[in-house]
C-alpha cells in the first residue's frame, strides 16, 4: 500500500472509529447473557473505564470528538503524563468491564467469542488510529512530541507521573465532549439491566 493510500485508510478509521467499535459493543449487548456475579464484576470496571477517559477529556477538551485528528496543544499533563493514549486506555476497560458483565451465563466458548470480538475490534482500529494520531501530532510539535515519547509510554500507564506536565484540567468541557460517549454507556447499561432482569 502506498503511503498515500494508507494515510487515506488510517483517517478513514480515524473518522469512523466510533461506528466501528460500536459493532461489536452491540453485538456484546445483543447475544450477552449476563448473570449477578459477572455484573458485580465487570460494572466497576466500565465505570472506572469511563471515569479515565473523563479525566484525560477534561485536559483534552472537545477536539477528541473530532473527525480529523486536531490538536491546538500538546496536552501533556493529568493522565497525559502517565500514559500517552488515556481515553482509549479508558475506552479499552470499559470494555473489557462491559464484557465481563454481559457474559457471565454464556458458555466458555461464547464469552471468550464475544470478548475476542469486542477487545480485539477495539485493539485493531487502535493500531490504526494511534500511529495516524501520532504521525499528526511528529508533525505538528517536533521534537516537543518526540520528547514527551521518550519520557511517557503510549499504553501501559508509568507507576510515577512525567513531573512537568503542560495542561490544564477544564471539566467544564467534559458533558459537551462526551456527550456521545455518555449516551453508548447509558445504552450499554441499559441493555446490561434489561439482560439482567430478564435472566
Amino acid at each position: 500500500m502506498s503511503e498515500d493510500r494508507s494515510d487515506a485508510f488510517e483517517a478513514f478509521v480515524f473518522k469512523n472509529r466510533g461506528a466501528l467499535l460500536a459493532a461489536p459493543a452491540a453485538v456484546l449487548a445483543a447475544c450477552g447473557k449476563p448473570s449477578a456475579l459477572s455484573v458485580t464484576l465487570g460494572l466497576p470496571l466500565a465505570i472506572a473505564g469511563e471515569l479515565i477517559r473523563c479525566w484525560a477529556v477534561g485536559f483534552s477538551g472537545v477536539t477528541t470528538r473530532g473527525d480529523v485528528v486536531e490538536a491546538p496543544k500538546l496536552v501533556t499533563a493529568g493522565p497525559y503524563a502517565y500514559v500517552r493514549n488515556p481515553l482509549y486506555l479508558g475506552n479499552f476497560v470499559t470494555a473489557a468491564g462491559f464484557a465481563i458483565a454481559f457474559t457471565g451465563k454464556n458458555s466458555r466458548l461464547e464469552r471468550l467469542a464475544l470478548t475476542v470480538a469486542a477487545l480485539g475490534t477495539m485493539i485493531g482500529v487502535y493500531s490504526i488510529i494511534v500511529p495516524h494520531e501520532e504521525k499528526f501530532l511528529q508533525s505538528q510539535f517536533g521534537e516537543e512530541f518526540e520528547r514527551y515519547c521518550e519520557r511517557v509510554p503510549p499504553v501501559i500507564p508509568q507507576a510515577e507521573p512525567m513531573p512537568d506536565g503542560e495542561g490544564e484540567w477544564r471539566p467544564e468541557v467534559i458533558a459537551e465532549a462526551e456527550s456521545k460517549t455518555f449516551a453508548t454507556f447509558g445504552a450499554m447499561l441499559a441493555a446490561l439491566a434489561v439482560k439482567a432482569l430478564r435472566a
